[in-house]
């Protein structure tokens, strides 16, 4: 439809073939990369605000982007409202997508090497202490079926230290209660031997023996953890749940599922793990991502001297003086 006598303006998204170009793409790392169903997900979210710059800006070819078309994309993105953390994760994305269109013959360079990623402000994981995952263990109502569940669920992420999509996706056989330990389907479709503490084993055989064989159905198949209705429960609904018990328990607001994640890690460093074997247990590809655990515990250190020790601040040793000249 014209207005005032001049043609529609073609969507440059279809000389782009973009849905096309999305589609294979998707199709790659489904299949050749076997990247996780939420993986592929959180990629394509990502590769989407890409897709309206280039609406906005009227780009007709992909291969003719310099190095400034997509330092303004970055640029538009935190003027829009995204934070630099969501930023570097967008351009994680735009590489991979770029990578598999150089390969593919569409592009002849990969521009997204010509920009760097914004810096962002390195900060500590947020960590309970173990009095506070204790508390949040104890909520459930272990009088009904699902608090029988919902302890089973705190008992596994914590005592394995799951993401919460791990746990979610677990299935019956990935679990021997015999031996204490499970088999997790990780990021990048990696298989990992995860152990269980004794309080989690005896939580899961209770859920197994008392909730799950009720609640299953023909729908069911061989998921792990069920909703009332006999499907597999969600992660969103795994979220929601932390949430609930996190609250009840007084603990941060900011508490989520990872927190869990984080606080097995740092009180398996505290406690004297290794942290290559720690680095094992949580699926880690790269040391240096479980390193950040080792500062967490660096930081906890500190915090406990400063208030334990008599000589730690001026306060202290003021004191101490005055008490000697007494």
């Amino acid at each position: 439809m014209s207005v005032a006598g001049r043609p529609a303006r073609r969507d440059p998204l279809v000389d782009l073939q973009w849905d096309l170009r999305l589609a294979e793409y998707e199709a790659h790392i489904r299949g050749a990369r076997q990247l996780a169903p939420l993986t592929v997900r959180n990629y394509l979210t990502d590769l989407a605000p890409f897709g309206d710059y280039l609406r906005l800006k009227n780009a007709r070819s992909l291969d003719n982007l310099d190095r400034w078309f997509l330092r303004g994309y970055l640029a538009w993105l935190i003027e829009v409202g995204y934070v630099k953390a969501s930023v570097t994760r967008k351009l994680t994305a735009l590489r991979s997508f770029f990578r598999f269109l150089r390969d593919r013959g569409v592009v002849t360079r990969e521009q997204t090497d010509m920009v760097g990623a914004p810096r962002t402000e390195k900060r500590l994981p947020v960590v309970a202490s173990t009095s506070g995952i204790a508390e949040l263990l104890n909520r459930p109502d272990l009088s009904t079926d699902v608090g029988k569940r919902d302890r089973a669920i705190l008992e596994l992420i914590y005592s394995a230290g799951l993401r919460v999509s791990e746990a979610a996706s677990l299935d019956v056989p990935d679990v021997d209660l015999a031996a204490r330990h499970i088999r997790v389907l990780g990021k990048g479709s990696k298989q990992r031997m995860c152990v269980l503490g004794v309080p989690a084993a005896n939580a899961l055989r209770t859920y197994l023996e008392a909730v799950r064989t009720k609640w299953a159905s023909r729908r069911t198949g061989a998921a792990l953890l069920l909703n009332r209705y006999g499907g597999r429960l969600s992660v969103r609904s795994i979220q929601c749940m932390v949430k609930t018990y996190a609250a009840r328990a007084g603990l941060d607001p900011a508490f989520h599922t990872h927190v869990l994640r984080h606080s097995f890690a740092t009180h398996m460093l505290d406690g004297g793990a290794d942290l290559r074997v720690v680095q094992e247990l949580l699926g880690h590809a790269n040391p240096a991502t479980t390193q950040i655990y080792t500062h967490v515990s660096a930081e906890q250190a500190r915090k406990a001297y400063l208030n334990a020790h008599p000589r730690a601040n001026d306060a202290g040793s003021d004191a101490s003086e005055r008490d000697a000249a007494v």
